[in-house]
C-alpha cells in the first residue's frame, strides 16, 4: 500500500530554528541601489557585484563587514576597489564565462565614489519586506522554532553623527524594532566573521544550541546558501521580487500558516 505523507504540522518538527538574512530578505535589497548605480554609470548588469565578490575575503567591503576598518577608511577603499577596472573586468569576464553569455564592452576607466554608492545602498534597504516580517511574527508567536538573524552587517562600526542621516541610520545600524524581531541577532561585525565563512554559520548554531541540520536558512545570495547547505542546513533562495514565493516554501517546510490575510501575531 502507498505510504501517506506526514501531516503538514509534523513536517516542521525536524527543524528547531529558522535563520534569516537581513538585507534582501527581511529588509529591501541593497542590490536595487547597485543596479541603479550600474545603469547611471553605463555598466553591464552585475558588474559591481562581481567586482565586490571577486575580492574574496580581502576587499574593503569584506573587511568592513567584519568590523576591521572604520567607515571613512571604508569609503575610500571601497571606491578604489570598484574603480579598478583591471580587477573588475577580469571578474566580469569570468562571470560571463560561468553564465555562458557574451561579454559586453567593459569600461576602460571608472571612478566610483564609495560614499555615494554605499549611502544609496543603505538608504534603499531601510524598508521591511511585509511578507517576511509577517512570517517572522507568526513563527515567533507559534513558539516552536528559534528565529535567528544571520547578517553581514556593520553594527560594530563607529559612525560619525553627521553620517547617520546620509546613511539613513538615525535609529542605528540595527534599530531596536529590527533586533527585537529575533531570538538572536548574529552580526558579522560583532562576531568578526562573515558569510560565506563556515565559522559564522556554526557560531550562530552554537549560540542557539542547535546543529546546522536543525535549521532552515533564507538568503538572497547563492554563495551564502551554498555554504549553508554544505554544513547541512536546509536552504531557501529569496530572489528579488519573489519574497512571497519564498515564504510559501518556508511555511510548507515548517508546517505553519505564514501567508493568509488574517493574523494576530504580535511581539
Amino acid at each position: 500500500m502507498p505510504t501517506c505523507p506526514p501531516p503538514l504540522h509534523s513536517q516542521g518538527l525536524r527543524y528547531k530554528a529558522v535563520i534569516f538574512d537581513i538585507g534582501g530578505v527581511v529588509m529591501r535589497s541593497p542590490f536595487i541601489a547597485i543596479a541603479a548605480y550600474e545603469r547611471k554609470q553605463a555598466l553591464p548588469v552585475d558588474y559591481i557585484n562581481t567586482s565586490i565578490v571577486g575580492y574574496g575575503s580581502h576587499g574593503a567591503w569584506q573587511k568592513f563587514e567584519r568590523g576591521e576598518i572604520d567607515i571613512k577608511s571604508f569609503y575610500s577603499a571601497f571606491g578604489r576597489d570598484l574603480s579598478d577596472t583591471v580587477h573588475g573586468n577580469k571578474c566580469y569576464r569570468k562571470y560571463c564565462d560561468r553564465k555562458g553569455i557574451p561579454c559586453p564592452q567593459l569600461p576602460g576607466k571608472l571612478e566610483v565614489d564609495g560614499r555615494e554608492l554605499f549611502g544609496a545602498m543603505m538608504r534603499a534597504s531601510q524598508l521591511y519586506d511585509p511578507f517576511m516580517r509577517e512570517a517572522i511574527l507568526r513563527i515567533r508567536a507559534a513558539g516552536k522554532h528559534r528565529v535567528i538573524a544571520l547578517t553581514n552587517n556593520f553594527a560594530r562600526v563607529d559612525v560619525p553623527k553627521e553620517e547617520l542621516d546620509f546613511l539613513g541610520w538615525n535609529e542605528g545600524v540595527i534599530p531596536s524594532h529590527l533586533r527585537d524581531l529575533f531570538d538572536d541577532f548574529c552580526d558579522s561585525s560583532a562576531l568578526g566573521m562573515r558569510k560565506p565563512e563556515p565559522e559564522f554559520y556554526l557560531a550562530a548554531c552554537k549560540r542557539s544550541d542547535i546543529r546546522p541540520a536543525d535549521a532552515i536558512f533564507l538568503d538572497d545570495i547563492g554563495l551564502n546558501l551554498k555554504a549553508a547547505k554544505q554544513l547541512g542546513m536546509d536552504t531557501i533562495h529569496v530572489r528579488i521580487g519573489e519574497t512571497l514565493d519564498a515564504v510559501k516554501i518556508l511555511e510548507s517546510r515548517i508546517g505553519l500558516n505564514l501567508t493568509n490575510t488574517m493574523s494576530d501575531a504580535k511581539l
